[in-house]
């Protein structure tokens, strides 16, 4: 499929992906793309199929394991030549809706990001003497013939289970457990497809909220605009602190647990409001370090929370993908809601001649820190 300059590639196969056949190609009529910094990203092919003369059995595509759920699917979209991975998926649903007008009938089939490997079958594993990092890290490695390159990040407190007192035990699927894990520390995983065809990245850590951010998302500034629209969100009641205390099974004594602000790496200048939501710490059976972990992870979330943008932007005019889980500038918009933001979702919608990209960004408050966004 080619849009004005932009391709748009498609591998498909039960087992190794192999470019579509042509017929494929011509047959496909839109794709819609949802990515997310949390939980399965998914996709919908849409294709327009028609029975010949010689299709006395079945629609051609109907037939054989091409199309057929279980069948890996991956997206590469190229800008100016320059190829990136959009989705590399298993298809889990298909949909046919037949027509009596030639060529209208419509196939959809519908799939998510390769993680729904991880989420087929449930476990009952003991992992004695791992903390969560190695843990997460082996059970990543098990799925390496999806490509998945582990990176996992260690949590900002090590709680290494001692095997007298406790044992780790996972009794949920690969992906349950790995979530679950992850949100103890206000982390997310999450599988992203890249950087090279065939290969996915398995991410175990704190949101990036650091690095280089991503083509500027430019409002009310002429020929240079991107954006077709973007509305801006501020709860002053979503900040949240912690305040209680936690009675320690090592030490036998109750302990104090306090969070004031997030850890997270600033994207808005700091807060002057005085007034801060407080919640009790009810945790129990958790020794002082689980419990200030578990406080800040529900400090840091919270504060995610409090400025949300969304907007749709014209692809052709951005000539990039607009990637979840990173940094973005946004511009012309005033130095309220000028700055940086983390993305928190994307979703891609491509047909013949269009290409839009819907986005949810947040940060942690109001006002820029810098003074100039780079396009």
């Amino acid at each position: 499929m080619s849009l004005l300059g932009t391709t748009v590639a498609l591998l498909v196969g039960p087992s190794v992906p192999l470019p579509a056949p042509v017929g494929v190609m011509e047959a496909l009529d839109s794709i819609q793309v949802t990515t997310s910094d949390s939980g399965r990203s998914g996709f919908q092919l849409s294709l327009r199929v028609g029975r010949g003369r010689s299709d006395l059995l079945d629609y051609a595509l109907q037939l054989g394991p091409l199309l057929q759920p279980f069948s890996r699917v991956v997206l590469i979209v190229s800008f100016g030549g320059l190829p990136e991975v959009l989705m590399d998926g298993i298809i889990t649903n298909q949909q046919f809706s037949p027509s009596s007008e030639p060529g209208t009938s419509t196939l959809t089939l519908t799939g998510e990001d390769v993680s729904v490997m991880m989420d087929m079958e449930e476990r009952s594993v003991e992992h004695p003497a791992q903390p969560e990092m190695a843990i997460a890290a082996k059970i990543i490695a098990t799925y390496a013939q999806y490509g998945l390159i582990p990176m996992v990040i260690p949590p900002p407190s090590l709680d290494m289970p001692i095997p007298i007192e406790r044992i780790p035990v996972q009794q949920a699927t690969d992906l349950e457990y790995l979530n679950a894990m992850a949100e103890r520390f206000a982390y997310v995983f999450y599988v992203m497809p890249g950087p090279a065809p065939l290969t996915n990245t398995a991410y175990w850590g704190p949101p990036i909220r650091a690095g280089i951010p991503q083509r500027a998302l430019s409002a009310n500034m002429g020929s240079q605009t991107n954006v077709n629209s973007i509305d801006f969100e501020h709860d002053g009641l979503a900040a949240t602190t912690i305040s209680g205390s936690v009675h320690d099974r090592r030490l036998n004594s109750s302990v104090p647990v306090q969070t004031f602000a997030s850890l997270r790496i600033p994207l808005a200048r700091p807060s002057l409001l005085a007034q801060r939501r407080v919640r009790r710490f009810r945790g129990t059976g958790l020794d002082t370090m689980q419990a200030f972990a578990r406080a800040q992870a529900e400090t840091d979330r919270s504060h995610d929370q409090v400025v949300k943008a969304s907007g749709e932007l014209d692809a052709l005019r951005y000539e990039a993908i607009l990637k979840p889980r990173a940094l973005v500038g946004v511009r012309g918009v005033g130095d309220t809601y000028n700055g940086f933001y983390y993305v928190q979702q994307v979703s891609h919608s491509i047909s013949k001649g269009s290409y839009t990209q819907r986005f949810s960004l947040e940060r942690e408050g109001i006002g820029a820190t810098t003074p100039v966004v780079v396009p």
